[in-house]
């Protein structure tokens, strides 16, 4: 908790300014509509979090997002009787993602960098070339239900959020998380432990392959059908990701402060929005956030010491 009290005041400031330039973001209608766009991104960065503190990345969970979203909408093409088997199919195709990306970090040793980046560029020119850049088809009202609809004046995508954030939690306060942790701070020592590192990253990345599936259910029936649904969100989850404090060196980093770095950056956007900002602008202000807490944490870390010259010599 006392990882995540930084980011959550700089959150509680940002409401507020979003309340005084926008007084019905206090009522409850208003507030529960932030939340409802803050969803995607929150389960992405918790997604996103289990692998890079594991030590590496996912860059293809925007792909992801929208390679569901364009399928779902030509599996169901406006039937409510595929909506159910169609949203299991979207999590089964999330989590053999991640499989695929794990056990291709893992086995083979690529480094994740670039196996992610290849998976982004395979599921973005599948996408393009099944749609020919124009969706075809139409999600059900079943299935739009999960992003726009709810109980009352509730969001489904709230309790939705709610509960990934507390398995989350709960993940990273059981043994996996220790796990995860002492894998991304020293692979090595934590093999020599009896640590299966292997097995922890593959499971963290299905994790992040499962966020990429509630996201893009939730996404769908927000955003509806479009095959730039999910661009960029593979950067603004890492971004989320390390306004948390979380180092991208992994081993290092709480659950809960990825997740308020979510809800803090997509408060900042939309507080640029009320003031007029460009939205154009919004990579930028993701690449200065990255570019900032990489060097802070850099700065923060203690550096090991080089053995000077001499000392070497008296040590032979």
């Amino acid at each position: 908790m006392k990882r995540a009290l930084p980011i959550l005041a700089v959150l509680v400031v940002l409401l507020a300014a979003i309340a005084i330039a926008n007084p019905f973001f206090l009522e409850p209608a208003g507030f529960l509509a932030f939340l409802k766009r803050a969803a995607p991104l929150v389960i992405l960065a918790a997604g996103q979090y289990f692998v890079v503190v594991s030590g590496e990345f996912d860059l293809s969970v925007g792909s992801l997002v929208t390679a569901e979203v364009v399928i779902a909408a030509r599996l169901i093409d406006g039937d409510e009787s595929a909506t159910w088997p169609v949203l299991a199919l979207l999590i089964v195709a999330g989590l053999l993602v991640g499989l695929v990306n794990g056990v291709l970090t893992t086995k083979l040793r690529v480094p994740s960098f670039i196996v992610t980046l290849g998976m982004l560029l395979v599921l973005s020119g599948a996408v393009f070339l099944w749609t020919g850049g124009a969706p075809r088809g139409a999600l059900s009202e079943g299935f739009r239900t999960f992003g726009r609809g709810g109980l009352g004046t509730l969001p489904w995508s709230v309790p939705i959020l709610l509960v990934a954030g507390a398995a989350a939690i709960w993940l990273m306060r059981a043994d996996f998380g220790r796990t995860l942790k002492a894998t991304g701070d020293n692979e090595r020592a934590a093999a020599l432990s009896g640590v299966r590192v292997d097995r922890v990253k593959i499971f963290a990345f299905m994790l992040s392959g499962l966020s990429a599936a509630v996201a893009a259910i939730l996404l769908g029936g927000f955003a509806g059908v479009s095959a730039q649904v999910g661009q960029g969100l593979e950067f603004s989850a890492i971004t989320a990701v390390v306004l948390g404090g979380v180092v991208l060196g992994g081993g290092r980093g709480s659950v809960l402060a990825a997740m308020a770095g979510a809800v803090t950056l997509e408060a900042l956007f939309t507080l640029l929005n009320l003031y007029g900002v460009s939205g154009a602008l919004e990579s930028t202000v993701q690449g200065v956030i990255i570019i900032a807490a990489v060097a802070a944490g850099a700065i923060r870390l203690p550096r090991k010491p080089t053995p000077r010259r001499g000392d070497a010599h008296a040590a032979s």
